[in-house]
């Protein structure tokens, strides 16, 4: 793994899950990192390399109030991981409207505006690399993600859209398509569950590996597509996911 010395990155959705790793890893590697969430839990990450920013990561201001502080106080921005995310686990006929714009916003929104936000930096600059939390329900239909799915085949496709649109000034976009990851965004919900044991115990089986990913397992790949040795990869989705689109 190349290492992140000297470098700036932004990290949405931060304060736990698969953000919390990703963030911690590129601390560890030597970046500087700007870490955003909409939960005050962002603030225990705040460090020497780490600048927390609470936030509403689907609301422009958030998005600039990350950029600003990345260029004001580490000076650049080499790597943006959009990786807010938000899920309604419901039929099309039972979601909201309220509840699609929601997941709408979370997942689409801010990443859109995000990357805009970075993207005068790193043209500026000569380049930079964006990685995008998408997930196999962008790619194939699941049933109780109509509002979920739909986000992340959108992220799928504006990740494509992006590399082609900035690869000419040196900006790579990849993302990664997890499937069941050990977070508290899945685990909270298979806990409300009439039988939580044996419907954690059927999405693993799912898995031709059996089990869930773990949160650092999803932050390695990440760390990969945003590191220089992906600097000939953009415009791919990189499936995490156990082999699961694999069955």
């Amino acid at each position: 793994m190349s290492d992140f010395a000297g470098k700036a990155a932004i990290v949405t959705g931060a304060a736990s899950g698969i953000g919390r790793a990703v963030t911690q890893r590129l601390a560890e590697r030597g970046a500087s990192v700007v870490a955003v969430d909409v939960s005050p839990q962002v603030h225990d990450l705040a460090g020497e390399r780490v600048a927390a920013v609470e936030g509403d990561a689907s609301l422009a201001a958030t998005a600039e109030r990350a950029a600003e502080t990345a260029t004001q106080r580490f000076g650049r921005i080499d790597v943006l991981v959009n990786n807010a995310g938000h899920i309604v686990w419901k039929t099309l006929a039972d979601t909201t409207e309220a509840e699609w714009d929601c997941v709408m916003a979370v997942n689409v929104k801010s990443m859109f505006l995000h990357c805009r936000a970075v993207l005068p930096a790193m043209l500026a600059q000569g380049g930079g690399a964006i990685v995008n939390t998408a997930s196999i329900s962008g790619l194939i239909g699941l049933p109780g993600q109509a509002a979920y799915a739909a986000s992340k085949g959108a992220v799928v496709q504006l990740t494509r859209q992006l590399a082609v649109e900035y690869g000419g000034a040196n900006i790579r976009v990849n993302a990664v398509a997890p499937g069941a990851v050990a977070t508290p965004f899945l685990l909270d919900f298979v806990a409300t569950l009439d039988d939580p044991d044996g419907v954690a115990a059927e999405i693993k089986a799912s898995h031709p590996l059996n089990r869930f990913a773990e949160p650092e397992e999803v932050a390695e790949s990440i760390l990969f597509l945003a590191s220089d040795a992906a600097a000939f990869t953009t415009g791919t989705i990189l499936g995490v996911d156990g082999g699961y689109t694999a069955t």
